[in-house]
């Protein structure tokens, strides 16, 4: 099985994964989250990791994204895939979105992998645009 496995300080992993159950059809046991919580220590939120990934196996596969390239989250969750033997099969992203995620769950067993990592950094710098609002000048407010 291929896995999504979001990690982040704070709420933004459970809550993107919120958002995918949503828009990606329910609750999906091919994605996992795990947030780095306000106090909780490195050490805690490994071990909290590593429950998280436990029914993950040798022969599955892993797309890592996380919040920020460096983070604790990410290097945390990065040592325990490693001493879990799975770095060889994990492909990992940092600075993921919505599209991202979406993109990595939609498509994923459909895909082979180079076809899916170039899939989600276009989605991912697609998404990144500024919404520009335009005033009306001739339209006068009634007031």
């Amino acid at each position: 099985m291929k896995y999504v496995v979001l990690v982040s300080h704070g709420t933004f992993a459970p809550g993107l994964k919120s958002v995918l159950a949503m828009l990606a059809g329910g609750e999906r046991e091919d994605v996992i989250s795990v947030g780095l919580e306000d106090g909780m220590s490195a050490d805690q939120f490994a071990e909290k990791f590593q429950d998280a990934i436990g029914c993950i196996k040798a022969e599955d596969e892993i797309i890592l994204l996380g919040d920020i390239i460096g983070g604790s989250p990410m290097t945390n969750a990065l040592e325990q895939i490693s001493k879990k033997g799975l770095e060889g099969q994990t492909i990992v992203f940092g600075g993921m979105n919505l599209a991202m995620a979406l993109t990595a769950t939609l498509m994923k067993d459909d895909v082979d992998k180079d076809l899916l990592k170039d899939a989600l950094i276009s989605e991912a710098q697609n998404a990144i645009k500024e919404f520009v609002l335009e005033s009306s000048d001739d339209e006068e407010d009634d007031i």
